[in-house]
C-alpha cells in the first residue's frame, strides 16, 4: 500500500528535501504551506499521516493540530524550530505523535515516520487474528481495527492513549512505573518528563469516566480487574 502523506510546511527549501526523501520510500506526498490549504486537503483526500510544521501564515500548526483531533486520529509528526520543552509538551498534548526539532535529518524524518506508520496502523497476519479480541471486564479493545470500547460505549481515541490502555488490558493488575510506561509508549529517544504520563492518564480517566486506571502512589499506574 501507497501511504498519502500530507506536508504542511512554508519552507521550499525543506519542501523539496523532506518530499525527495519520503517520495524515494514509496510514498505519496501533497506539499502544502499553509494550515488552511492542509484543511481543504482533509476535507476532500485526508492523508495517511500528516507532517506538520508550527510556524506557519495564518491558522498556525498548533491551531490546526487540535482542529484536526476533533476530526480524527490520523497520526501527526510535529517540525518545528522551537525547541523548548514547552513548546515540545503543547504539541504532544494538543494532539501530536512525535515532534521533531529544526534543524533534523531527512533520514530521521523518514524513520519516525516508518516507526509512527508501525505502530498506529492496523497488522494484518493470521497470529494477531487469533487475539484480536481483547477484554478485560468493561474494557474492549480490537486490535485489527484499534477500536475501543468501555462499558458498552465506543470511544475516539489519540494512538499514545490507545497503546496505553491496550497495554493496560494487556497487563491487568500490573503496576507500571512511571519511567516503564515512558518507555513503552513514547520510546527510549523521548525527551521530556514523567508529566507527559500524567497528562495521558487524566484525558484517558476524563473521557472514560470510572475506568479503573488506578495510581499506585509513588510509583505508577495500573488497571484493576475484577477477581473472577
Amino acid at each position: 500500500m501507497n501511504y498519502h502523506i500530507g506536508l504542511v510546511e512554508d519552507d521550499a527549501n525543506i519542501q523539496n528535501i523532506v518530499s525527495a526523501y519520503l517520495k524515494k520510500e514509496g510514498y505519496e506526498v501533497t506539499i502544502m504551506d499553509s494550515a488552511e490549504k492542509g484543511w481543504e486537503l482533509w476535507e476532500n483526500d485526508p492523508p495517511d499521516m500528516w507532517i506538520l510544521d508550527i510556524m506557519l501564515p495564518g491558522m498556525d500548526g498548533y491551531e490546526f493540530c487540535k482542529k484536526l483531533r476533533t476530526k480524527s486520529e490520523v497520526p501527526i509528526i510535529i517540525i518545528s524550530a522551537k525547541d523548548d520543552e514547552i513548546d515540545k509538551i503543547l504539541g504532544l498534548e494538543l494532539g501530536g505523535d512525535d515532534y521533531l526539532t529544526k534543524p533534523f535529518s531527512p533520514r530521521e524524518l523518514v524513520a519516525r515516520v516508518k516507526r509512527l506508520f508501525r505502530r498506529t496502523l492496523p497488522k494484518h497476519n493470521l497470529q494477531e487474528e487469533q487475539t484480536d479480541r481483547l477484554k478485560v471486564d468493561h474494557l474492549l479493545i480490537y486490535r485489527e481495527d484499534r477500536r475501543i470500547f468501555f462499558q458498552g460505549n465506543e470511544y475516539e481515541v489519540t494512538s499514545k492513549e490507545y497503546d496505553m490502555l491496550l497495554l493496560f488490558a494487556e497487563n491487568p493488575n500490573r503496576a507500571f512505573s512511571r519511567e516503564d510506561l515512558l518507555l513503552k509508549i513514547w520510546g527510549n529517544d523521548y525527551f521530556g518528563s514523567d508529566r507527559a504520563v500524567d497528562d495521558l492518564v487524566k484525558r484517558i480517566r476524563k473521557k472514560m469516566d470510572n475506568i479503573p486506571l488506578e495510581t499506585v502512589w509513588g510509583y505508577g499506574y495500573r488497571l484493576r480487574k475484577e477477581e473472577e
